[in-house]
């Protein structure tokens, strides 16, 4: 991945998206607001390091937590929960078939980014976007549910500068 720049944020860009992802995911997001944020533009995304670490991605010109960033920020909004089996799929990459969700919140609509956990423990294992609304997912016998984006140890997981 090559980067083409990095900025840090200003204090107005800060605030405008904090208040975009407050609005998404809730008063978690409230602690970014005393850390320094930066904005790496490399080929495929826009990452936000946050104190150096890749915790937001923009996608689709959406904001949305990478998998590290959902694991370090406990985000409990728009989780999509699979089963034992499904894990080692959904890890390398795999897309989310519906048969393996076992949970999902339901305010999942069509189109959203969703985080994507494992049952046990509800570790993040993926960032995807729903093929279909979140009860849909739960209910449905068949088919791809959730398109994976981001998943543990890809390329935006390992991103160092």
């Amino acid at each position: 991945m090559k980067v083409k720049s990095r900025v840090q944020l200003r204090k107005n860009a800060k605030i405008k998206m904090l208040k975009d992802l407050e609005s998404a995911f809730g008063e978690e997001m409230a602690e970014l607001e005393n850390k320094t944020l930066e904005k790496v533009t490399l080929d495929e995304y826009s990452l936000i390091l946050v104190e150096g670490r890749p915790l937001l991605f923009e996608i689709e010109g959406h904001l949305f937590p990478t998998v590290r960033g959902a694991l370090e920020m406990g985000l409990q909004k728009r989780l999509v929960v699979v089963d034992k089996g499904a894990i080692r799929f959904v890890s390398n990459g795999a897309d989310i078939m519906a048969p393996g969700i076992v949970e999902a919140d339901p305010e999942i609509k069509e189109g959203d980014f969703v985080i994507v956990v494992e049952e046990t423990y509800r570790k993040p294992l993926a960032i995807g976007k729903a093929l279909m609304e979140g009860q849909q997912m739960v209910d449905a016998d068949s088919g791809k549910a959730i398109k994976s984006i981001a998943h543990v140890g890809d390329k935006i997981w390992n991103f160092e500068l």
